[in-house]
């Protein structure tokens, strides 16, 4: 269901972000292949980011002495992804595809906006499947009766905050897609974007029972990569502003 969810993701998020560009004018042939770089470099950042939360068994290195055991440490320490690096690879990979190829910036950052988290509802759907990034332990919630690759569920009944972040992504997606409709704060979305999810992401961390997150002066990963986030991108979205502002006038 994991992957089946994923799937479905990339289909339905990429036919509307290639629709929305070719109504634009643009060649879907052109966001495709961004689309591709896009999904290299969210598979690389999400694996770096991972690394950086489990960085306590980089002490272990020293200690190796055969190949046979630095390539499973290594499968330990980068063997999962993170949403967030992800999505920074994602973007980085996606705004060096755009500027080789001289595409409109903006154009694709606002259809993009629209697409990002309505991808990412269907992944949170196919998360709470597979039972990882799971919620506290709730009276109110679901439990699983088996899973062998995750045995922290198994039998605990845990808020399902996969599903509300689900749903927050989709209720974030229309919102945005509103706005590219109605051509609101245009080349503007993508900072609403990532200012919105990082607000939505810091809260939501409270409501996570997964340890596998790295904890920092108390605030997980994903806590500080969102505090940073927020300040950036509501700069940016203040600077962009001015600038539209001022030429209007």
């Amino acid at each position: 269901m994991y992957s089946l969810c994923g799937v479905v993701g990339i289909i339905v998020a990429g036919w509307l972000f290639c629709r929305l560009l070719t109504k634009r004018g643009h060649c879907d042939s052109d966001a495709l292949f961004m689309m591709l770089f896009m999904g290299l470099g969210c598979v690389v950042g999400s694996h770096i980011l991972y690394g950086i939360t489990n960085i306590r068994y980089f002490k272990v290195l020293p200690l190796v002495s055969s190949p046979e055991e630095f390539f499973m440490l290594m499968e330990i320490i980068f063997g999962g992804g993170v949403f967030y690096g992800g999505l920074l690879g994602g973007l980085t990979a996606s705004f060096i595809y755009i500027k080789v190829k001289k595409l409109a910036l903006w154009d694709y950052a606002d259809c993009g906006a629209a697409c990002i988290p309505l991808f990412h509802s269907f992944a949170r759907v196919g998360c709470f499947f597979a039972g990882c990034c799971y919620g506290k332990e709730c009276s109110l919630g679901f439990a699983s009766k088996a899973n062998e690759f995750i045995p922290d569920v198994v039998g605990v009944t845990r808020f399902p905050v996969q599903l509300l972040e689900a749903f927050l992504n989709l209720m974030l997606s229309i919102a945005i897609f509103y706005m590219l409709k109605k051509g609101c704060a245009k080349g503007r979305l993508i900072f609403i974007y990532l200012s919105v999810y990082s607000i939505i992401r810091f809260n939501l961390e409270f409501l996570r029972g997964d340890a596998m997150r790295g904890i920092w002066f108390g605030v997980s990963t994903s806590q500080w990569v969102s505090i940073i986030l927020l300040v950036l991108s509501t700069f940016a979205l203040i600077m962009e502003t001015k600038k539209k502002n001022r030429m209007i006038k």
